[in-house]
């Protein structure tokens, strides 16, 4: 991949209607949107939850939830939106 950036996310709170906002090492802000992502995918079904949905933390390189719930890194940063 071209211009390839290593995700790293230093900073996560979530938004309603199932979005993060994210700041990333490299000073990018953008927002990723999970709501589709939780709707076709059984393994967050928990995240439809919003309290739960609002527990996401910092782990390592990428967010997650208590029960392990992950985002792949590289879709939190090129999935997302730049606010």
């Amino acid at each position: 991949m071209e211009n390839y950036i290593e995700p790293n996310p230093i900073i996560v709170k979530p938004l309603e209607n199932f979005c993060l906002y994210l700041k990333f090492a490299d000073g990018k802000e953008k927002i990723y949107n999970m709501s589709k992502l939780i709707k076709k995918n059984p393994a967050y079904i928990k995240l439809k939850d919003y309290e739960y949905f609002k527990l996401v933390k910092l782990a390592g390189e990428t967010v997650e939830w208590p029960n392990g719930e992950d985002v792949c890194p590289e879709n939190l940063y090129y999935d997302s939106i730049e606010c």
